[in-house]
């Protein structure tokens, strides 16, 4: 299985589209359910850049931002931001991977670009130009607001490279594409002949974000940050390391409030920004975009340098970078130290950590639009954007809020303004945050999800759930079981592997807890408690019959739980067994200890009265 990136032709994607939505009623394999369908009176519509966005809610550039359908996915489940991969002039890169290190929710398995820069402008052609043909295939041109997106360019890493022909030749393209988009949708017409009339805008993205390698000197930041407003006359953001914080407070929050185990090197604090530098540079741009005509903000923030000591990496890469959870705390602090330097005036967006639960909440804070990519290489994908939507409009319509500065100003009682609502709410968070347990290294969702199975090349996914539980039972079959209503099915489904399920539904320790992936959603599925609800539903036994008869008979020293579910497999398979207890009853530890608070004597005996009927006697 290759790790290469192989681009599809416009033609091939809209195929691939046409086929799967029609068949199967999805697009890249997401569910037509869990697309986000734009409506004019959305609350949480917001305007970047003189553009209106149809949410405040993207995608940070990085490997799901490269290709078209990456691009595409994401749009269809409502990111309206989309930050695109980060291009350079180097663009043949050898890189050892995984470098971003989520800490203990996953492994982003990719730093910089695979592609060529031509290889890369062609992707996000396709993507824009496939955008809006899908917005009018859907019916979702509305109101003249535009395509209610923004594609975001993502550059780096030094002046010098910048300047390079190539990446020239990329910001051109990207600024005036009106040839090449004439060029896609003629390729596109014979799949769908509307094409020859579909208005596409001809500048594919006039934003940038300044992406800067750790320890770019802040000259350099400024000099390309002046000429990306000044000359090439994009609006600009400049992406800011969480170092900025300082080594004290970052390693007071990271470390000693949340509880990581990892080292930030003091070579990350000596050659990244400073911040009596960084605000040097942010006064500076900011009055060049203002002479200009353009805007200028932060982004907060890129990844954090650690030390590779636990041998993800080869030995030779010292360093590795840290996102997610264990980020967002620190990348809220830097948010609020920024902002109380600008009275709330800067414009900031957020991308460290971000998920559905707490995207609320920066965006009451002002730190939006807010972007995301640790929480999509989680089980779910780009499918679990919709529910950042779902909880943001609640939230929004909880608070009586028709727009996101109604929203933040609601926040904040008493606050003159947007900027001072946002200001004050920014603080609360930034104080709380860190004292919430779900950031911390000890909550269940740090836990090692990872199992012992083999990966193969061509392999299926194995559930972390079924190879904790002593007898692997198949979980997610008799829970997708139950959700769906087929009791029966999920009884079947247990009864295969567990003969004592009332038992168990009760008194297992429940391993399979501690590694349900559920738990980087919001917490683990109750899966003893829906196995004791199957099993509560059949109270007469219904465990499967004894098999055929093999001739062979078995005896059984006790008739504890170890030898009764020994009895019922045998029995299964057709074995003439006959078991032998010294007590007067049979169930062992499981009538003779266990006190009835935690087991009811009803369930107990149901389970023992099945296993006794399928056998030839306990003696």
């Amino acid at each position: 299985m290759s790790d290469r990136l192989i681009p599809l032709s416009a033609n091939r994607l809209l195929a691939w589209i046409l086929r799967e939505e029609q068949r199967e009623g999805r697009i890249f394999g997401v569910s037509r359910e869990l697309f986000f369908t734009p409506l004019r009176d959305d609350p949480f519509r917001m305007t970047r850049y003189g553009r209106t966005l149809e949410t405040p809610v993207g995608v940070a550039a990085g490997p799901h931002t490269q290709l078209a359908q990456n691009i595409l996915t994401a749009w269809l489940t409502g990111a309206r931001t989309i930050e695109l991969k980060t291009v350079q002039t180097l663009d043949e890169l050898e890189i050892s991977r995984p470098c971003i290190d989520m800490e203990d929710e996953g492994y982003n398995c990719e730093w910089s670009q695979e592609l060529k820069l031509r290889q890369s402008y062609e992707e996000y052609l396709k993507a824009w130009v496939l955008v809006h043909l899908l917005r009018r295939r859907f019916g979702w041109e509305n109101d003249g607001d535009g395509p209610g997106v923004l594609f975001n360019m993502s550059v780096g890493y030094d002046f010098e490279g910048i300047r390079k022909p190539n990446v020239q030749r990329f910001l051109d393209s990207m600024q005036q594409a009106d040839e090449d988009i004439a060029r896609v949708l003629s390729e596109l017409r014979p799949l769908d002949p509307g094409a020859a009339d579909l208005r596409v805008p001809g500048t594919i993205s006039d934003s940038v974000t300044l992406s800067t390698m750790h320890g770019c000197p802040p000259g350099e930041i400024e000099k390309i940050g002046l000429y990306l407003i000044g000359e090439r006359k994009l609006h600009t953001a400049i992406k800011l390391n969480p170092t900025l914080l300082g080594p004290d407070r970052l390693r007071e929050i990271l470390n000693g409030r949340l509880g990581y185990d990892v080292e930030v090197p003091d070579e990350a604090f000596e050659h990244d920004l400073k911040y009596p530098d960084a605000l040097e540079v942010i006064r500076s741009l900011r009055a060049a975009a203002g002479r200009a005509g353009v805007e200028f903000g932060l982004k907060l923030t890129n990844t954090l340098e650690t030390v590779n000591r636990r041998g993800v990496l080869p030995r030779r890469e010292k360093t590795l970078y840290l996102s997610g959870r264990a980020l967002h705390p620190v990348s809220v602090a830097l948010a609020r130290r920024l902002q109380e330097e600008f009275h709330g005036t800067l414009d900031l967006s957020f991308c460290a950590g971000a998920d559905a639960f707490n995207t609320p909440d920066l965006v009451l804070a002002d730190l939006a639009p807010v972007t995301v990519c640790t929480d999509l290489l989680k089980p779910g994908g780009y499918g679990r954007l919709s529910q950042y939507l779902e909880v943001l409009g609640e939230r929004m319509r909880a608070e009586g809020a028709g727009s996101i500065e109604e929203y933040i100003v609601a926040g904040a009682k008493g606050a003159a303004g947007r900027a001072e609502a946002g200001l004050a709410n920014l603080r609360e968070y930034a104080t709380r945050v860190v004292g919430d347990p779900r950031y911390h290294a000890s909550h269940p969702a740090g836990g090692d999800l990872k199992t012992p199975r083999e990966l193969a090349a061509f392999d299926c996914a194995g559930a972390p759930c079924i190879q904790a539980c002593a007898v692997h039972q198949e979980i997610p079959d008799y829970l997708y079981r139950t959700a769906s209503g087929e009791y029966r099915k999920a009884w079947e489904v247990i009864a295969r592997t567990n003969p004592m399920p009332r038992t168990t539904g009760m008194i297992c320790d429940h391993l399979c807890r501690h590694k349900c992936t559920r738990v980087h959603l919001d917490e683990s599925v109750r899966i003893r408690a829906v196995k004791r609800f199957i099993a509560e539903r059949f109270p007469e036994g219904s465990l499967p019959g004894a098999g055929a008869k093999n001739g062979v008979r078995v005896a059984i020293l006790g008739a504890g739980p170890a030898g009764l579910s020994c009895a019922y497999f045998l029995a299964l398979s057709g074995f003439s067994v006959e078991l032998f207890e010294s007590r007067e009853a049979a169930g062992g530890m499981v009538t003779g200890a266990i006190p009835p608070f935690r087991l009811d004597d009803a369930g107990a005996r149901a389970d023992i009265a099945a296993i006794e009927a399928m056998v030839d006697g306990i003696h």
